[in-house]
């Protein structure tokens, strides 16, 4: 099962909005196959595993494990646990439970039904946190939420004065290139208008391969000039305002109550999306709504070694620190909301 984990993980930043899913096939305790989800739209893990043993009349005496439950229902693709009964696959070992509606121990009730002997629940937590994102959509009708920011050594997000509208870097070149990589791995990330304005992010993945992530912009007032990298056409864009405007190339305008709490608007706009998961990446004001509405699931704060002084201080957040790490200077914490 740690095998299928490894395998689904390959799929991180590609499978949206599928789950990431990974399945290995045994005989006499040996692996003689295995494979993942690549991406939405393509075969399942399941199927890329079972196309892979070479000699496919051992599948009748074999045993198949799979990070997740075996679809039982027709999408883009046929059901999974289907073509497991017509291979004769016997056993089946499953590592968590599929929470969407569609499949919710469907499959595996199809496969009992059909005689099979299935062991559930097998590093059921690890297959879990393998798919945070996909449970938390289904379970909590939100996206995952991750708080990142950086900060200096001395507790600041951003000095007190600045001379030109572009980033102050507070990390190294090594830890940027990071942060793109986490960026390629979500579905969304969020700024305010300040953060837009004044630093003029683009918020692609520019030092990584991989996906940009949906950008979501607040501008209450559309203050944002026109000419920001916000603006460039490189990801598609949410701008989220109480002016009305017409939607323009991939630059989509949808209204919010600004009088009313703006994080717990967000997430239910972001829902009604299908997004998944969300990296609000700042600035100060934006990251302590999510904080004060309890509406984050992990943090990622990185600390550099520049010291401001003063500046605009960085959020103070509660949680279990579920990591620590350094890449040259920089330190990385990754705190995790119990």
């Amino acid at each position: 099962m740690l095998r299928c984990i490894q395998l689904a993980e390959n799929g991180l930043g590609i499978t949206y909005p599928n789950p990431l899913v990974g399945s290995v096939i045994v005989y006499e305790n040996k692996i003689i196959g295995e494979g993942w989800h690549y991406q939405s739209g393509m075969p399942h893990a399941e199927v890329n595993a079972i196309a892979s043993v070479k000699n496919q009349s051992l599948l009748k005496d074999a045993t198949i494990y799979v990070s997740l439950e075996p679809c039982s229902h027709f999408g883009k693709t046929p059901p999974c646990a289907n073509l497991i009964i017509e291979k004769g696959i016997k056993n089946i070992i499953i590592g968590s439970m599929d929470p969407n509606p569609k499949v919710a121990g469907n499959g595996i009730k199809l496969l009992k039904d059909h005689g099979s002997y299935v062991v559930e629940r097998v590093l059921e937590k690890e297959c879990n946190k393998l798919n945070k994102r996909f449970f938390t959509f289904f379970k909590k009708q939100r996206p995952y939420i991750i708080l990142k920011w950086a900060e200096s050594s001395d507790g600041f997000i951003s000095p007190k004065a600045k001379i030109e509208k572009r980033p102050v870097w507070i990390t190294n070149k090594k830890s940027r290139q990071l942060v793109h990589k986490w960026r390629a791995e979500e579905s969304s990330i969020l700024i305010g208008t300040n953060t837009a304005i004044e630093d003029n992010p683009s918020l692609t993945t520019r030092d990584w391969e991989g996906n940009s992530p949906i950008r979501l912009v607040i501008d209450k007032s559309l203050k944002i000039p026109i000419d920001a990298n916000v603006f460039d056409f490189k990801a598609r864009t949410i701008i989220i305002t109480e002016v009305k405007k017409e939607n323009e190339k991939n630059v989509i305008y949808e209204l919010i109550d600004f009088s009313k709490n703006i994080a717990t608007q967000i997430i239910e706009l972001i829902y009604r999306y299908k997004i998944q998961s969300l990296i609000v990446e700042g600035g100060a004001k934006t990251l302590q709504t999510f904080i004060d509405k309890n509406l984050w699931d992990e943090a990622r704060i990185i600390k550099g070694i520049p010291f401001f002084k003063e500046g605009t201080k960085a959020p103070f957040i509660n949680g279990k620190i579920c990591s620590e790490s350094k890449i040259k200077q920089d330190t990385f914490k990754i705190i995790l909301n119990d």
